[in-house]
């Protein structure tokens, strides 16, 4: 699926078309799903005292493979695809959905594709509900930012609340920029050349935002929320892309959303861009400061569109930066 046309190809997509109301009636056991008997939708882990789910909502398949990145050398970045035994025809991006519970809070990080999803996304209420919640437990979502694949998972398509009894949570300055964007905003980014396509993203977006605007509370840089999340803010692939570090006990893990799309790619070649930064400049440059960092630190991270669980850790290779895919040895 072509990432800057998910919009006109899956507009007509409902939420409940896609997931069948019958998968809302089963009853789980808190303790039915074991660690090593995980269905597909989902992985589990514990963070200190806290308990992680994974969730899946599909993958996106881009077909523009000559603009995913446009300051790409073309035949170089098909080259590195072909390198490592990936398509040069299309480019896949996972699309994983963090589902943290505390104490008291069920925790959702975005939302998925929902009312814009096609045939290979759609899934996350399935993927819920195969970890053993029901969307009306959800007491929470961190939106990262306000693209499509972020938050079309926020509302029906008659614009009921997916998330009925969720608090919202957004940067104000990426709420404030989709509210009054134009066309204008995007002069440095490669969406300026899929007019068409921002002419249905914007109103689109404005549409959900406006939806959830009753449920929404900004995020407050300065401080923790609930003792164990903090904010970062990360700009340019959208102004208010917010990465979320979460710490228990000794454990820390830092959910940096759309900072990298894929893992050969962007991160031997963050100067190269991603196709749907809204400031291709101040994207590259927020990348490679925060990938600086994870690789300094060897923070362990958890990648919204990085292969399927998005879990690992950033090292500097020569000049540039590798991918470490965290290894699993149960099944996912």
């Amino acid at each position: 699926m072509n990432r800057r046309t998910l919009l006109k190809t899956g507009s007509c997509a409902a939420i409940a078309s896609i997931i069948p109301p019958a998968i809302f009636g089963k009853t789980y056991a808190k303790n039915e799903i074991s660690a090593d008997k995980q269905p597909v939708g989902f992985r589990k882990l514990k963070l200190g005292e806290l308990d992680l789910f994974i969730l899946s909502d599909g993958y996106i398949r881009d077909k523009n493979v000559a603009d995913y990145s446009p300051r790409a050398n073309v035949a170089q970045l098909k080259s590195i695809l072909k390198n490592n035994f990936r398509s040069v025809e299309y480019i896949d991006m996972a699309m994983n959905i963090l589902l943290v519970k505390t104490n008291n809070k069920l925790i959702m990080f975005d939302s998925g594709m929902g009312i814009f999803a096609d045939e290979n996304t759609g899934r996350i209420l399935k993927s819920l509900a195969e970890a053993g919640f029901k969307p009306g437990e959800i007491t929470d979502i961190f939106i990262s930012h306000a693209h499509p694949d972020h938050i079309g998972g926020l509302t029906e398509k008659n614009g009921a609340l997916v998330y009925p009894n969720a608090k919202h949570h957004i940067s104000k300055v990426e709420f404030d920029f989709w509210m009054q964007a134009t066309d204008n905003d995007f002069k440095n980014s490669g969406l300026i050349k899929q007019l068409d396509f921002l002419k249905t993203l914007l109103p689109a977006t404005r549409n959900i935002l406006t939806k959830i605007k009753p449920k929404i509370n900004y995020y407050d840089y300065q401080n923790p929320l609930y003792g164990n999340f903090s904010f970062i803010s990360a700009p340019g692939h959208t102004p208010g892309m917010t990465l979320v570090k979460i710490k228990s006990g000794n454990e820390a893990l830092l959910v940096v959303a759309d900072l990298v799309h894929n893992d050969v790619i962007l991160f031997p070649h963050p100067e190269w861009g991603f196709s749907g930064d809204t400031d291709l400049d101040i994207a590259i440059a927020s990348r490679k400061k925060v990938l600086q960092h994870l690789a300094e630190t060897k923070s362990r991270i958890i990648g919204y569109h990085l292969p399927c669980p998005g879990l690992g850790y950033v090292k500097k290779s020569g000049n540039e930066f590798e991918w470490v895919q965290e290894t699993f040895y149960t099944p996912v």
